[in-house]
Parts: structure tokens; sequence; C-alpha cells
């Protein structure tokens, strides 16, 4: 199903948030997606390409019980678009407590979004994988 740019960041807001599964979020890409980590952390692949990997690689993260880490109070997202209408540019912002760190977090993170068809073709995530590691205790 073709979305719009805000759509799709609004979209991605919400599974941070918790308020949908990450099955949907797979579902946003095309066939042949890519999932990029532009600066990774230890456990996450800098590449993950096709919806169906895209799939299976949110199915083990949400198996590594991130939720029971981190307590994700409030998610809030900008949408910027760009002179080409096929990318957009998300800066997604979490605030929540770290039951590793036992204190309060703020996560931001950068997506860069490339669309063909109202659906991603490639999200290029730029996320601090120091602090990322921290509030996981990975």
């Amino acid at each position: 199903m073709a979305r719009t740019p805000a759509e799709i960041v609004e979209h991605v807001r919400r599974q941070v948030a918790g308020e949908q599964g990450h099955d949907s979020f797979a579902d946003l890409f095309t066939e042949d997606g890519v999932m990029a980590y532009r600066f990774p952390a230890p456990f996450q692949q800098p590449e993950i390409k096709g919806r169906t990997e895209i799939r299976a690689y949110f199915d083990r993260m949400r198996g590594a019980r991130v939720r029971e880490k981190i307590e994700v109070q409030h998610v809030e997202a900008i949408t910027r678009l760009t002179d080409d209408p096929d990318v957009v540019v998300a800066e997604i912002t979490h605030k929540g407590w770290s039951k590793v760190k036992q204190d309060y977090y703020t996560f931001t993170a950068i997506g860069i979004i490339h669309l063909r068809d109202g659906e991603i073709a490639r999200y290029d995530d730029y996320m601090n994988p120091l602090l990322l590691t921290e509030l996981l205790g990975a």
C-alpha cells in the first residue's frame, strides 16, 4: 500500500512507541528494500536487505526483549521533506526509563528514508550506538 512520507514517519514513530508490532514495519519496505544502520551497535547488522530479512531481524530483536530493558514513555517525530519527493528525513526522539541504567534517558535518531511508489526502498538510520548499547546493557 502506497503511503506518503509523513505517513511513513508516523508509522515509524508508532513503532518506536510500541503502539504497533514490528511485522507491520517490514511491510513498509519494497520487496528489495534495505534497512541500514550507518553507525551500528555491536549487536546490529550494518545492512539488512529484503523485506523478508528485515522482518526476521525485527523478530529477533523483539525476541531480545528490548522492552524489558527500556520503558519508552514519550516519542516525538519530526518529518522534514526534501526537494526530492521520494526522500524524507525523520527525526525520532524517545524519552523513557532505562531499567539497566536505572535512570531517565533521551534518545534521538535521524532516518533518511528513500521511497519508491510509496514504500521504503532504503532506510538509513543514524543513531548513537554507544548510548543504545548503554541503555540496553548490551
